[in-house]
């Protein structure tokens, strides 16, 4: 279901700020909620190029989620497994998809966004692994050069090039058919702004070659829409949610940042909306990139411009999923009656005590949520597993197991999480001193 009107026109005057304020030369931005595109806006000050929902623009760094997603099941491999005799050998490829080897930023030799691509082959012959600027897992530091790499071992892992398989492994089962190597009309021109004059220099739109991996694609609002809702729900011809999840926990973060954002597996992680919003900025010669979503309220935001500079390509798409929440907020998922409790849950349900503090272990959509009695506040989340213990899924306690212990004749007597130690009773003497 689309916007309402008023919704419609706040989202249209902002992205019109932005084109001002910016002076882009085009700007085009979406909004999905619950797999549908429910807005999309577009302002241009070229009477060449009408924009809209299927036009192409050049998405940059957003081309390194596509990858990522074809690298997960390969993580923690070291990089020289596959590509044997490469320079930074020693770094794995979860570092490699978290930003965080430690390795140089950029290839050596000329400025690769606006020359010609090289072939694999000269790209690995001008890596150098001296003096790099960190040691692995020390900080987060980008770098365009590590998903260069990263595309190589798709490439050799399946036979086929890392394009090639985006293709078939992403963008065929997600249907995003104006997703392309190249651009396919209609599609824009990048260009640059002269800073005083205000005029426009067309900008270099080369082949990227061996560093393609990094920033090639080219793709439309209404692609990147379906691709949005993909990292929302999953799907199982790709990946699932679940393994989303994991991509979107922070890995890496810097000091200098404060924590205003962080890099998970291939994501950018950024505050906002709900508290967390994942995906990717972009940008290569004349063009800017925005995609972000937001698990909990079920929203993503794109942004395609034609500009070198002037977008605020993660602010701005967590400011428009903040007004399309303000002005028409997610209808949360309805409660529903469990049709039934397991057996080995139905026993360690009602209050437990740690200490003298109570909790309520509740059964709700598949999960044992814990709560401080008095506060409704979640402390925790277990999952049932076959053996009758309880994994961690939230909270301290997440990746933990709490064990159920009984008495000789079956009763439960306590429930222990490493030293945490819940009782019925307060203080129960017939248990461990609670940790």
């Amino acid at each position: 279901m689309k916007v309402a009107g008023l919704t419609a026109r706040r989202l249209d005057l902002m992205l019109a700020h932005e084109q001002a304020t910016g002076r882009l030369p085009s700007l085009v931005g979406g909004l999905v909620r619950d797999g549908e595109l429910v807005w999309d806006g577009g302002v241009s000050a070229l009477p060449d190029l009408v924009p809209g929902p299927d036009v192409q623009y050049r998405i940059g760094s957003i081309t390194k989620t596509l990858v990522a997603v074809l690298v997960l099941q390969l993580r923690g491999d070291r990089l020289d497994r596959h590509l044997p005799g490469i320079a930074y050998g020693d770094r794995t490829l979860r570092d490699l998809l978290a930003h965080a080897t430690g390795m140089h930023s950029e290839p050596a030799g000329p400025w690769w966004e606006r020359s010609p691509g090289v072939s694999f082959g000269d790209l690995a012959a001008a890596l150098d692994d001296a003096d790099p600027p960190f040691a692995p897992g020390v900080t987060f530091h980008y770098s365009n050069t590590a998903f260069a790499l990263l595309g190589e071992v798709v490439a050799r892992l399946r036979g086929a090039s890392w394009w090639d398989e985006v293709s078939r492994r992403v963008l065929q089962p997600l249907g995003m058919s104006r997703t392309s190597y190249l651009p396919r009309p209609p599609h824009a021109t990048g260009w640059s702004v002269h800073h005083f004059a205000g005029t426009l220099t067309e900008e270099p739109a080369h082949d990227a070659g061996a560093m393609a991996p990094a920033g090639q694609v080219w793709s439309t609002v209404a692609d990147l829409a379906r691709y949005a809702d993909f990292l929302l729900r999953g799907h199982d011809e790709v990946l699932p949610r679940a393994t989303l999840d994991e991509m979107a926990t922070p890995q890496s973060a810097t000091r200098p940042g404060a924590m205003a954002s962080a890099h998970g597996l291939g994501f950018q992680i950024v505050r906002g909306g709900s508290g967390m919003t994942y995906g990717h900025t972009g940008s290569m010669p004349g063009f800017l990139a925005g995609l972000f979503v937001d698990p909990v309220r079920r929203t993503g935001a794109v942004l395609l411009a034609n500009g070198t500079t002037g977008l605020r390509c993660d602010r701005l798409a967590v400011e428009l999923l903040e007004a399309l929440e303000s002005a028409e907020g997610t209808v949360p998922t309805p409660w529903v009656p469990s049709p039934s409790v397991p057996p080995a849950v139905a026993e360690v349900l009602g209050v437990w005590h740690w200490g003298n503090t109570a909790f309520g272990f509740s059964w709700d959509r598949g999960e044992v949520a814990v709560s401080r009695l008095g506060t409704g506040v979640r402390a925790h989340t277990f999952v049932p597993c076959a053996d009758g213990s309880f994994l961690g899924t939230s909270g301290y306690h997440h990746g933990e197991r709490l064990q159920v212990v009984r008495n000789e004749d079956g009763s439960v007597n306590h429930l222990v999480c490493e030293t945490f130690v819940y009782t019925r009773t307060p203080y129960d003497p017939r248990a461990p001193i609670p940790g």
